[in-house]
């Protein structure tokens, strides 16, 4: 504190003198800057009147200014942008968790449309469009050279309408057309089920109604393991969530926490600056939590894994994620439109920023490739053994007299249990390996509820201000 109070003093003091040797100087400066600006404005202006005058077809002057606007927005970032009155209103309605459309969360790269993370149980999902797969094509007609606003606008219809796009995928020599048919998109915002003794909170997305699902669901995700003391503990699926709104990446942080700070926001000018801390009350009630994350992870879900796992909290597992720290400001600048402009970067407890880098998990898990169904039969067993694999299975074989009729019966559900995450492998491996982590540590711990230490991540953030994408 001291120094900074320090380089504080000597700043203003260095100020004073050159002001008052220098004062004229910069006065007529900023005046130059003044003139410059005008300058500019005038040359827009004039642009303007000399395309309504001469271009070769008439043009809309509500259109072209507003294409104007957006151009300079999406100069800045990838994430600034103009939003015209069907665009705000679209956003409005994704943030209360229902519209029409294919349900896939986009971004663009290098000109190219990349998809950030398809939404659970849409259109798109179901077509098999993958996180990070590239769309170049839409029915025939190719996206290059549009903005990112243009490009959604030509994969937007009628519900029920079909829609062909072509897909760029890293593995394949050579793109290839999903046909989509368009629908309205009822986000799920939380799913919780059961495996064996963990419970599983899938997170799709960050709007208004996820904490207060979150809460709901894990309340009765708990409930049917049999209360808290039967659960070895909580995984937080964020795969493919591509974020949203800040106010509920913090609340689902700090569902978590009991102390601590949760993220913090860093804009232009150190007034702007903000942090928030967590409050007392966890949901899991200290029970070992693992967050799955994997490159379609993005902003909110980015605060909320950095958050736990920077306090150590919980164990990261996956593949490494999206890497957006940057928080855009949706600001209405008229009655039905409005402009979102990044305004901060956020970071997390530990100070960390993953803008353009992304979280790094604790453990590195790939999801694998599933096998053809040619390559599934040439591996499957050719004949079962006839021979006997076990001594119960011996004739004759002694009886155990060591345990209870109740012991047996436990030791049967138990291993069914884990037959069950066994089998859950070759449908989500990713998932399975993160209920095998949280069942290894119950067992450690002999059923402590005391929450694990983590390994300690690298990068950190992405986030989002009065609405996050």
């Amino acid at each position: 504190m001291k120094h900074y109070l320090l380089a504080g003093a000597i700043g203003t003091l260095a100020g004073a003198i050159v002001t008052t040797q220098l004062a004229a100087p910069l006065i007529a400066q900023e005046a130059g800057k003044e003139v410059s600006v005008y300058e500019q404005l005038d040359l827009f202006g004039n642009v303007f009147e000399r395309v309504r005058a001469d271009y070769v077809e008439k043009v809309d002057d509500k259109k072209l200014i507003e294409a104007a606007i957006n151009g300079m927005l999406t100069s800045l970032d990838p994430h600034s942008s103009f939003l015209a009155a069907k665009d705000y209103e679209d956003m409005q309605t994704q943030t209360r968790g229902s519209f029409g459309g294919l349900g896939i969360e986009v971004g663009q790269e290098d000109g190219l449309v990349k998809v950030i993370s398809p939404i659970d149980d849409t259109p798109a999902a179901e077509a098999g469009v993958k996180a990070g797969d590239f769309i170049t094509h839409v029915n025939g007609e190719s996206l290059m050279g549009l903005n990112l606003d243009d490009a959604v606008e030509k994969m937007r219809g009628p519900i029920g309408s079909e829609i062909t796009i072509t897909i760029l995928r890293q593995g394949e020599k050579e793109p290839f057309d999903l046909k989509v048919v368009r629908d309205t998109i009822k986000l799920t915002v939380v799913k919780s089920r059961v495996i064996g003794h963990a419970v599983v909170l899938r997170v799709t997305t960050f709007n208004d109604e996820t904490f207060s699902t979150l809460k709901t669901e894990l309340a009765k995700a708990v409930e049917e393991a049999g209360g808290i003391d039967k659960v070895t503990g909580f995984v937080l699926d964020l795969r493919n969530n591509p974020g949203g709104l800040l106010n509920q990446a913090i609340e689902v942080s700090d569902g978590f926490l009991d102390k601590g700070e949760i993220v913090s926001t860093r804009g232009r000018k150190a007034e702007d600056s903000e942090r928030w801390n967590a409050k007392l009350g966890d949901l899991a009630e200290g029970k070992p939590m693992v967050v799955l994350i994997n490159g379609g992870s993005a902003s909110a879900s980015e605060i909320v894994t950095g958050a736990l796992q920077d306090h150590r909290r919980a164990i990261v597992v996956g593949t490494k994620s999206f890497g957006k720290g940057s928080v855009q400001t949706v600001m209405p600048v008229t009655s039905d439109s409005a402009i979102r402009l990044t305004t901060a970067r956020y970071y997390t407890p530990s100070g960390r920023s993953i803008q353009a880098l992304g979280i790094n998990p604790d453990i590195i898990v790939e999801q694998p490739r599933r096998p053809t169904t040619e390559e599934a039969d040439a591996d499957a067993p050719r004949s079962a053994s006839s021979f006997s694999n076990s001594e119960a299975d011996l004739r004759g074989a002694l009886n155990n007299d060591a345990i209870t009729d109740e012991e047996r019966k436990q030791m049967e559900e138990e291993a069914q249990q884990v037959e069950a995450t066994a089998k859950l492998r070759d449908e989500d491996y990713q998932l399975a390996y993160a209920v095998d982590i949280l069942k290894g540590l119950s067992a450690i711990e002999g059923g402590s509820t005391a929450a694990p230490a983590n390994s300690g991540g690298d990068t950190a953030d992405a986030g989002e201000g009065a609405a996050a994408q």
